[in-house]
């Protein structure tokens, strides 16, 4: 077995291809965790946002709440069900929701789409994770809205005391910034529904209700009130499902940013090849003096190897710690359902350090195999005569 500090001094000796390799490897491995980061962050925001308990009703064939809208009526025989929860003060779980979509202007001068949410009371205690962070909650009639921390730093107008303009003639007075654990909350601003059904003239429809049903057994039973009975013919959609759904909207930044990475990773794996293609050149001498002396062709191939690993580990710890920073920011992106501004955080998780330790070890593994082919191959007689 050839002792490892051998290996560590021939990388030292070639210490600047070896730290081009191990930078180069870095970033190969720094830019796909931020793109699996990104994913992971999506699909967080979204799957965090259910309750096992909870049911999002909008018509039947709809998508979303966008344009899941039905009449007024309906939606308030619906907080008449039997075995809707309540909270401690004995209020109803049942929220009658209005949603609009506002072109908004961010503080950078460009433009994005933000969802505007006319909640009701019970709105609040239907998301469990909901923190209001500074100033007030909004009392309805007096056009104020609540915005997410998220969208109080993007957007125009949006700072706590601010005036946030959702069009030519509607405004509301920013009284709260909240939070809401990650979850698509985070990306929203709450208005009063009636206030928001005033500004955009949609008197006498909701966009979604939302409720929570007091166990598993009502949960069911509502269920199949809600979609069967001719009063309704409704959709009731788990809130876990409902935001499932949404979550696949990520998929083709997932099968983008995979794509992404392998080419990367083949490109590292030819850098990496090609340092110790090098290594191999340039030592054809030390590796016919080796065998001479007795170091078999597998003590050679497994030394080689061990050096290209080790070049690739050095470079993929890097990348990774690399990404550490990036954890506290947070970023707008496009929810492809909504094509609404959705605020996403990074997420450097076991899945993405699973990846990145993958592709370390294919790229150090394959791009060291070949080199490592051809020393072991080397003719000993012609090695030595390189002296």
């Amino acid at each position: 077995m050839i002792p490892l500090k051998y290996n560590i001094r021939n990388l030292w000796v070639r210490r600047t291809t070896t730290l081009m390799t191990v930078l180069g490897t870095g970033i190969v491995v720094w830019s796909s965790c931020i793109l699996f980061g990104l994913v992971d962050g999506l699909q967080h925001s979204l799957k965090v946002s259910g309750d096992p308990l909870d049911l999002i009703i909008i018509r039947k064939g709809a998508t979303n709440e966008t344009n899941g809208g039905f009449d007024l009526d309906k939606a308030e025989e619906i907080a008449t069900i039997p075995g809707i929860a309540r909270d401690r003060d004995g209020k109803l779980l049942c929220a009658l929701e209005l949603l609009n979509i506002p072109v908004v202007a961010r503080i950078d001068g460009t433009r994005a789409n933000v969802i505007v949410r006319g909640v009701s009371e019970a709105s609040r205690g239907l998301r469990p994770r909901f923190d209001l962070k500074q100033g007030r909650y909004l009392d309805p009639g007096k056009d104020e809205c609540i915005v997410s921390q998220s969208i109080s730093r993007r957007f125009q107008g949006a700072s706590l005391g601010g005036l946030l303009r959702t069009g030519e003639r509607e405004a509301y007075r920013v009284v709260g910034i909240f939070t809401a654990g990650g979850t698509a909350a985070d990306s929203e601003v709450w208005v009063d529904r009636k206030d928001l059904e005033r500004h955009t003239a949609r008197e006498g429809s909701v966009s979604c209700v939302q409720l929570r049903a007091a166990s598993a057994d009502d949960f069911r039973s509502i269920s199949a009130r809600i979609e069967n009975d001719a009063q309704f013919r409704l959709q009731a959609v788990p809130e876990t499902t409902y935001f499932l759904e949404q979550s696949r909207s990520s998929l083709f930044l997932k099968v983008t940013g995979t794509i992404i990475a392998v080419f990367l990773t083949v490109g590292a794996m030819f850098a990496a090849a090609n340092t110790m293609f090098a290594a191999v050149n340039s030592r054809i001498r030390e590796i016919g003096t080796m065998r001479a002396i007795g170091f078999s062709r597998m003590d050679i191939l497994v030394s080689f190897l061990f050096e290209s690993i080790l070049i690739c580990f050095l470079g993929g710890l890097i990348g990774v710690i690399a990404t550490l920073p990036l954890s506290a920011l947070t970023f707008g992106t496009n929810n492809f359902n909504t094509f609404t501004e959705l605020t996403v955080s990074f997420r450097f998780g076991p899945a993405v350090t699973l990846v990145a330790t993958a592709m370390t070890a294919a790229m150090g593994v394959l791009g060291g195999l070949f080199p490592a082919i051809r020393a072991v191959r080397l003719d000993v007689v012609k090695a030595l005569r390189e002296l």
